[in-house]
């Protein structure tokens, strides 16, 4: 596959796009990249696994480096002035020496310092080696950031020769291409217009002409603001918008509530200073993301870029990593002419300032603005918009972001871009997308920050997360068509987050009350299930059924014997005959021999024990003729004509088929419906409806594990299909991610995962008893088996589909272990320590490869290697196990639900104590292969569990998905079985000659 993302240094804006000498290579640049980043990538690894964790550069001091201006000053003449050769695999040649008329000024650090000297080493070899591996013999390196005092210091200074020819080269190193470099390249200039709070339900073509004029024009999008929220807060407060915009990663303020945006200092030459950066950019260290503020700012002026800021927040999202603002102008009159600058952020606060005015709640956040003065400040940022708008060449890349929240609660807010794309043509009318979202008509606030630097053509770099803006699918032709459209989005956002609380306390609600019912007509079916015989007497249910622990050791090694006895309902009911022959055959030989062991006996006791032979012999005759003429015993009705289980199955279907249903209602606007809550509702119990009349609605519903395996086939194949195709029935579902948070915006959530993987495993049991049964040999079933679990794992953790990380472990564990049972063997602690591995080495490789793509095709996965490289693995890390702690603890629902399912599997369908009958063992007897799925089911639970940042999440949706459908099976496997006649009562034996 071609790359279709080219470096921005490669003109991809035509003339508009020259830089300096580039690395000439006569070869493709993919093979020269991927060699590249391969060796960086081994360069990277090698200190993190043998040196110390302070061995490793922070992104503090690989920007600095990048950037060194911001304490010192770099003479532009301190460059190479001969050219180097790569005469080797491994060989640096060079023919000339280091100029040595520039050097760094006094303050400035060196990276020499926290470089490890074996990563400094490493690079210096593997780098002419992968260049001459992908066929470069010579190449000409210029350089603009070496230190005088070490050459080599600046993080490799060779590797950024070759920085030209690939994007995945550190920000360090692109970065060190030097300001004259990046002013040739800077022939573009954008205009970044952020009006904070405006959202597509305030656009009007009479009250707004200008965004409307802008939303005809351009392409326009849904815009995520998700930043650092205050604390009990899940909104972003326009301050902590701008900084996210500065940094290109979410950014937040210390304390509760919103505070303003600190007015600038003005400077006498024109720019100011913002009050308080250092302040500001200690806190992100405290946020759990680490943002680098003032990345774009100094970007644009390291590379010899002109910035302009309107407005305190402007200001806020243009400063350099100083805090300082070149130009700064209050207003744009101010502003003057706008043609010198290259960057210029205008911000329209008019709402934002109408929300400042409004009454605190208890955290500090300002009240809604009522609908009146809500479209009269969006009239007075219009305004502004088009005083500025008007005297702007035409060749002006515009960019509108409605930056933050001005209310409450979060909302998705508008996104139009206009002018040059980052690949040259013009944003024509259609929907905005990204790689970060993968979704039409969607993009984040961190993409408005990558977006700005390739239009420029500025390196990519790291610390930015987001990804360029880029023309979507086809709108609606007109404006309104459009603007009706995105305001829907915002709505089925807003109704989602009403309805998602309350939804699932019904749901789990319903669930708890459904294991209780459930489990008192288990309890009612084992004592209807008695005959009427004595007190003492036992009856058995189903007399070919062993306890269930015997049931487990024994299914892999009989299961063909056993299978080929559930044809039909006739085999039972004759081995129930047998086996009450052989009670009475075993009953008239126990009473036989005590008259032999007393053979020196009187003939009255001889008699006695004759008699009561006879006597129990008939009574076990007539037990047997009362079992053929009233199967059910005692008077009472069997299993298979139990209206209540029949109940118990239906509804446990029902319950199954819930989790995946809430996927496949965002094919009906529920949302749009008079009352949401009761139309989600509805729409959900109507899809899990039809499933459930799939279910029963074939030959398949006799058979035990009939129901299970529709429902959980539809489940495993839908998600999957959804995922190949864009996840679009996740967005905005009851059970999967929200825009309007950020947390993810394609592939499988934490959620659809454990539903997926749970559909999966239990499908592929249903598949495999069907297959057995029909004689095919057990390996052949094991490797159909793995043959659609590996492709399903294989999707869970494709960056192009599923894009999964901590899912595909859990996956391939819980996978394994229904494969190992299924074929007859144990799981064993080193097997499952060796799958652990392969799981391990499957999502790195994975993962690895994401990263070998262009840095804007990235999913989280090659984002993860990159922090592993840069040394910021464990802040991810330890930010997501929080939330999983978090997530465990504070939902205590979920917990609940979590902790009654496993008690309802243990201790009622598994256990024949006198809440219910051993109904899973007798499911495990009839079905061998259920007990493979359920052990593999719940330890993907479990192992997800461990790995995700969800929590308790994950194995509450799975166990929703299992547990029911377990129930719905042993119910089947209760109606299959014929009841037996009690025992007959043993008589008391003759005291002996000793004893008397």
């Amino acid at each position: 596959m071609p790359n279709a993302t080219p470096h921005p240094l490669q003109g991809r804006h035509g003339a508009r796009h020259h830089p300096s000498p580039r690395l000439p290579s006569p070869f493709p640049g993919r093979h020269l990249t991927r060699s590249l980043t391969t060796a960086l990538l081994a360069l990277a690894l090698t200190p993190l696994l043998t040196a110390p964790a302070t061995a490793t550069p922070s992104s503090d001091a690989v920007n600095h480096a990048a950037n060194p201006t911001a304490t010192g000053t770099l003479a532009t003449s301190a460059t190479f002035t001969t050219p180097a050769t790569f005469t080797a695999p491994g060989t640096f040649t060079a023919s000339g020496a280091f100029g040595t008329s520039g050097a760094f000024g006094a303050s400035a650090p060196s990276v020499a310092s926290s470089t490890s000297p074996s990563s400094s080493t490493l690079a210096r070899a593997a780098i002419p080696a992968a260049l001459s591996a992908s066929g470069s013999s010579a190449s000409s390196i210029t350089s603009t950031a070496i230190s005088a005092a070490d050459p080599l210091a600046h993080a490799g200074s060779f590797a950024s020769a070759a920085s030209v020819a690939s994007p995945h080269l550190p920000a360090a190193e692109a970065s060190a291409l030097g300001r004259g470099t990046a002013q040739a390249a800077m022939a573009g200039r954008v205009v970044i217009v952020g009006v904070p709070g405006l959202e597509w339900s305030d656009l009007d073509e009479a009250r707004t002409p200008n965004l409307w004029r802008l939303v005809a024009q351009g392409a326009s999008a849904s815009l995520s603001t998700r930043a650092v929220p205050p604390p009990d807060r899940g909104i972003t407060c326009p301050t902590a918008g701008w900084l996210t915009v500065s940094a290109g990663q979410r950014a937040g303020t210390a304390g509760k509530g919103c505070p303003e945006p600190p007015q600038p200092e003005p400077t006498p030459q024109g720019g100011a200073t913002v009050p308080g950066w250092s302040a500001l950019a200690a806190h992100q260290a405290e946020t759990g993301y680490n943002a680098q503020l003032g990345t774009l700012g100094q970007l644009v002026t390291d590379g010899g870029g002109k910035v302009a800021a309107v407005g305190p927040g402007a200001a806020l999202a243009a400063a350099d990593k100083s805090g300082n603002i070149a130009k700064y102008a209050p207003t744009p009159a101010a502003l003057g002419d706008p043609t010198p600058y290259h960057l210029i952020v205008l911000e329209a606060a008019d709402l934002a300032d109408a929300w400042a005015e409004q009454p605190l709640d208890e955290y500090g956040v300002p009240a809604s603005l009522t609908p009146a003065a809500r479209q009269e400040a969006t009239k007075r940022a219009d305004q502004q918009i088009g005083a500025l708008l008007g005297r702007l060449p035409t060749d002006t890349t515009v960019l509108v972001a409605g930056v933050s929240d001005v209310t409450p609660n979060a909302h998705l807010h508008v996104a139009i871009a206009t002018g040059p794309s980052p690949d040259g043509p013009p944003y024509r009318h259609g929907f905005l997308t990204a790689t970060s979202t993968r979704q039409d008509g969607l993009v984040a606030i961190t993409d408005l920050t990558a977006t700005a630097i390739d239009v420029l053509g500025l390196p990519a770099q790291r610390a930015v997360v987001g990804r360029p803006w880029r023309p979507g699918g086809a709108a609606p032709a007109t404006p309104s068509g459009t603007v009706a459209e995105l305001a829907d989005e915002d709505l089925a956002s807003q109704v989602l987050r009403e309805v998602r609380g309350p939804f699932f306390a019904v749901f789990v609600t319903i669930q708890l009350l459904f294991y209780a019912f459930a489990a008192l007509a288990l309890r009612r079916r084992r004592t209807t299930g008695r005959t009427a015989a004595e007190p003492g007497d036992r009856a058995t249910y189903g007399s070919s059924v062993p306890p269930a622990n015997e049931a487990d050791v024994r299914v892999a090694d009989d299961s063909d014997a056993r299978t080929s006895r559930t044809e039909g309902d006739t085999a039972p009911a004759a081995r129930t005959a047998g086996d009450t022959d052989s009670t009475a055959a075993r009953a008239a030989g126990d009473t036989d021999s005590p008259a032999v062991r007393a053979g020196s006996d009187t003939n009255s006791a001889a008699a006695r024990a004759g008699s009561d032979a006879d006597s129990t012999a008939a009574r076990a005759e007539s037990d047997i003729a009362a079992s053929a003429s009233d199967p059910g015993g005692g008077g009472r009705p069997q299993a298979s004509t139990s209206k209540l289980l029949v109940s118990v199955q239906i509804v446990a279907v029902v319950s199954g088929a819930i989790a995946v249903s809430t996927f496949l209602a965002q094919l009906v606007p529920w949302w749009s419906l008079p009352v949401p809550m009761v139309s989600v509702i509805v729409t959900i119990l109507a899809i899990a409806g039809l499933i459930t009349a799939a279910a029963f609605a074939g030959p398949w519903r006799a058979d035990v594990l009939g129901p299970l395996t529709v429902v959980s086939a539809v489940t495993s194949v839908a998600l999957l299909l959804d995922v190949m195709t864009g996840s679009k029935l996740q967005v905005n579902a009851v059970s999967g991610y929200e825009p309007v948070t950020g947390g993810r915006f394609y592939g499988f959530s934490n959620i659809a995962f454990a539903i997926y993987a749970t559909g999966t495993v239990l499908g592929l049991a249903g598949v495999a008893q069907w297959l057995l049964r029909r004689g095919l040999p057990r390996v052949v079933v094991v490797v159909l088996c793995g043959l659609y679990g590996g492709f399903a794992v294989f999707a869970d953790g494709w960056p192009s589909w599923g894009a999964d990380f901590g899912g595909v472990p859990a996956f391939v564990i819980g996978l394994a272990v229904f494969l190992i049972l299924l074929s007859g063997k144990r799981v064993s602690l080193l097997r499952l320590v060796l799958v652990g591995l392969a799981g391990v080495a499957l999502v790195g490789a994975l993962s690895v490869f994401d990263w070998l793509r262009p840095d804007s095709e990235r999913t989280h996965l090659g984002t993860f290697v990159q922090q592993v490289i840069d040394g910021e693995a464990w802040t991810v890390v330890g930010r997501k196990f929080g939330a999983m702690i978090g997530v465990t603890v504070g939902n205590w629902s979920l917990t609940l639900l979590s902790l009654v399912a496993l008690a309802f599997l243990f201790l009622v369908l598994a256990r024949p104590s006198r809440w219910g009958a051993s109904a899973l063992g007798q499911a495990y007897r009839l079905a061998p292969t259920l007990r493979a799925g359920l052990f593999g089911a719940l330890t993907c639970a479990f192992v997800g569990f461990l790995m995700n940042d969800s929590g308790i999440a994950i194995p509450a949706m799975a166990l929703t998905v299992a547990v029911p459908l377990t129930l719905a099976a042993c119910v089947r496997a209760l109606q299959l079985s014929k009841p037996t006649p009690a025992a007959p009562r043993s008589e008391r034996a003759e005291p002996r000659r000793a004893e008397a």
